[in-house]
Protein backbone atom coordinates (compact mmCIF):
# COMPACT_ATOMS: atom_id res chain seq x y z
CA UNK A 1 0.00 0.00 0.00
CA UNK A 2 1.33 3.58 -0.76
CA UNK A 3 0.75 6.75 1.43
CA UNK A 4 -1.30 9.25 -0.15
CA UNK A 5 -1.98 12.79 1.15
CA UNK A 6 -4.55 14.94 0.25
CA UNK A 7 -5.95 18.39 0.22
CA UNK A 8 -9.59 19.16 -0.37
CA UNK A 9 -10.82 22.26 -0.85
CA UNK A 10 -14.79 24.40 -2.01
CA UNK A 11 -16.01 27.65 -1.71
CA UNK A 12 -18.94 27.09 -3.77
CA UNK A 13 -22.66 26.24 -2.91
CA UNK A 14 -22.99 24.19 0.48
CA UNK A 15 -19.12 24.06 0.99
CA UNK A 16 -19.34 21.84 4.56
CA UNK A 17 -21.43 19.14 2.22
CA UNK A 18 -19.11 18.92 -0.40
CA UNK A 19 -16.25 18.59 1.26
CA UNK A 20 -18.26 15.99 3.45
CA UNK A 21 -19.15 13.78 0.29
CA UNK A 22 -16.26 13.93 -1.23
CA UNK A 23 -14.20 12.62 1.59
CA UNK A 24 -17.08 9.73 1.76
CA UNK A 25 -16.41 9.06 -2.27
CA UNK A 26 -12.77 8.97 -1.52
CA UNK A 27 -13.11 6.17 1.46
CA UNK A 28 -14.74 4.08 -0.96
CA UNK A 29 -12.26 3.79 -3.54
CA UNK A 30 -11.28 0.12 -4.54
CA UNK A 31 -7.98 -0.97 -3.02
CA UNK A 32 -7.96 2.21 -1.18
CA UNK A 33 -8.31 2.94 3.23
CA UNK A 34 -8.75 6.50 4.38
CA UNK A 35 -7.01 6.52 7.79
CA UNK A 36 -7.21 9.99 8.70
CA UNK A 37 -8.45 13.48 8.15
CA UNK A 38 -7.77 16.88 9.56
CA UNK A 39 -9.99 19.58 11.06
CA UNK A 40 -11.58 21.59 8.52
CA UNK A 41 -10.34 25.40 8.27
CA UNK A 42 -12.03 28.45 6.50
CA UNK A 43 -9.44 30.38 4.31
CA UNK A 44 -9.22 33.03 2.26
CA UNK A 45 -9.12 32.48 -1.49
CA UNK A 46 -4.91 32.16 -2.96
CA UNK A 47 -4.38 32.94 -6.40
CA UNK A 48 -7.40 34.96 -7.86
CA UNK A 49 -8.35 36.54 -4.17
CA UNK A 50 -11.70 37.97 -5.47
CA UNK A 51 -14.11 34.75 -4.81
CA UNK A 52 -15.51 33.60 -1.28
CA UNK A 53 -13.86 32.35 1.24
CA UNK A 54 -12.60 28.15 1.15
CA UNK A 55 -13.24 25.49 3.44
CA UNK A 56 -9.81 22.93 3.39
CA UNK A 57 -9.07 19.81 5.25
CA UNK A 58 -6.21 17.27 4.71
CA UNK A 59 -6.75 13.58 4.70
CA UNK A 60 -4.77 10.26 4.34
CA UNK A 61 -5.20 7.34 2.92
CA UNK A 62 -3.12 4.38 1.75
CA UNK A 63 -4.10 2.60 -1.90
CA UNK A 64 -3.02 0.31 -4.23
CA UNK A 65 -3.75 2.29 -7.10
CA UNK A 66 -1.40 3.86 -9.28
CA UNK A 67 -1.01 8.04 -9.40
CA UNK A 68 -2.90 8.30 -12.69
CA UNK A 69 -5.41 5.75 -12.05
CA UNK A 70 -5.85 7.36 -8.94
CA UNK A 71 -5.96 10.59 -10.41
CA UNK A 72 -8.74 10.23 -12.51
CA UNK A 73 -10.59 8.87 -9.66
CA UNK A 74 -10.17 12.06 -7.69
CA UNK A 75 -11.29 14.14 -11.33
CA UNK A 76 -14.30 11.93 -11.61
CA UNK A 77 -15.20 12.80 -8.20
CA UNK A 78 -14.99 16.45 -8.94
CA UNK A 79 -17.14 16.18 -11.50
CA UNK A 80 -19.72 14.17 -9.89
CA UNK A 81 -20.00 17.08 -7.15
CA UNK A 82 -20.15 19.47 -9.86
CA UNK A 83 -17.02 20.96 -10.27
CA UNK A 84 -16.38 22.83 -13.76
CA UNK A 85 -12.96 23.29 -14.88
CA UNK A 86 -12.55 27.00 -16.81
CA UNK A 87 -10.29 29.43 -14.63
CA UNK A 88 -7.54 28.41 -12.98
CA UNK A 89 -7.48 28.92 -9.55
CA UNK A 90 -10.87 29.92 -9.73
CA UNK A 91 -14.10 29.55 -7.67
CA UNK A 92 -15.19 25.87 -7.11
CA UNK A 93 -17.70 23.62 -5.67
CA UNK A 94 -14.43 20.86 -5.07
CA UNK A 95 -11.13 20.71 -5.39
CA UNK A 96 -9.13 17.26 -4.53
CA UNK A 97 -5.02 17.88 -4.87
CA UNK A 98 -2.91 14.97 -4.52
CA UNK A 99 0.05 16.21 -2.58
CA UNK A 100 1.98 13.25 -1.61
CA UNK A 101 1.97 9.93 -3.23
CA UNK A 102 4.86 7.88 -1.61
CA UNK A 103 7.91 8.81 -2.31
CA UNK A 104 6.78 9.16 -6.10
CA UNK A 105 8.33 12.14 -8.25
CA UNK A 106 6.06 12.53 -11.33
CA UNK A 107 5.97 15.44 -13.61
CA UNK A 108 3.90 14.66 -16.03
CA UNK A 109 1.20 17.40 -17.95
CA UNK A 110 -1.38 15.46 -15.51
CA UNK A 111 0.11 15.04 -12.50
CA UNK A 112 3.04 16.50 -10.59
CA UNK A 113 4.75 14.83 -7.66
CA UNK A 114 5.31 16.18 -5.06
CA UNK A 115 2.57 18.65 -5.82
CA UNK A 116 4.14 22.24 -7.03
CA UNK A 117 2.54 24.26 -4.69
CA UNK A 118 2.44 22.77 -1.77
CA UNK A 119 5.23 24.12 0.23
CA UNK A 120 4.12 27.59 -0.51
CA UNK A 121 0.41 27.45 0.77
CA UNK A 122 -0.36 27.42 4.52
CA UNK A 123 -4.00 26.77 3.80
CA UNK A 124 -2.86 23.15 2.31
CA UNK A 125 0.50 22.66 4.93
CA UNK A 126 -1.62 23.74 7.97
CA UNK A 127 -4.44 20.51 7.74
CA UNK A 128 -1.78 18.44 6.68
CA UNK A 129 0.60 18.51 9.21
CA UNK A 130 -2.05 18.19 11.67
CA UNK A 131 -2.64 14.60 10.74
CA UNK A 132 1.34 14.36 10.36
CA UNK A 133 3.53 16.91 12.03
CA UNK A 134 6.45 15.05 10.68
CA UNK A 135 6.13 14.67 7.50
CA UNK A 136 8.51 15.22 5.09
CA UNK A 137 8.19 16.34 1.27
CA UNK A 138 11.08 13.92 -0.15
CA UNK A 139 10.83 10.82 3.00
CA UNK A 140 13.84 11.98 4.47
CA UNK A 141 15.04 15.50 5.41
CA UNK A 142 12.74 18.18 3.72
CA UNK A 143 10.50 18.85 6.77
CA UNK A 144 7.50 20.42 5.77
CA UNK A 145 6.90 21.84 9.26
CA UNK A 146 9.94 24.27 8.12
CA UNK A 147 7.86 25.87 5.11
CA UNK A 148 5.09 26.90 7.08
CA UNK A 149 7.14 28.30 9.77
CA UNK A 150 8.28 31.30 6.97
CA UNK A 151 4.39 31.10 5.01
CA UNK A 152 1.61 34.19 6.52
CA UNK A 153 -1.46 32.07 8.28
CA UNK A 154 -2.87 35.51 8.85
CA UNK A 155 -7.24 35.09 7.76
CA UNK A 156 -6.73 30.99 8.40
CA UNK A 157 -9.04 29.85 11.07
CA UNK A 158 -10.65 26.45 12.13
CA UNK A 159 -14.09 26.12 10.84
CA UNK A 160 -16.84 24.96 13.17
CA UNK A 161 -20.18 24.08 12.69
CA UNK A 162 -22.09 23.29 15.95
CA UNK A 163 -24.81 21.66 14.63
CA UNK A 164 -22.91 19.04 12.42
CA UNK A 165 -20.68 16.25 13.94
CA UNK A 166 -17.27 15.48 12.86
CA UNK A 167 -17.70 13.41 10.10
CA UNK A 168 -15.15 10.41 8.61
Amino acid sequence: MTAVYLSLGSNLLDRYHLLKEALNRLSQLPETHLLAQSSIYETPAWGNTNQGDFLNMACYLETRLEPLEFLRYCQSIETDLGRIRHEKWGPRTIDIDILLFGHQHLDTEELQLPHPFMKERAFVLLPLLEINPELTSDGKSDFLKNYLRNLDKQGIKKYSQTDEKNFS
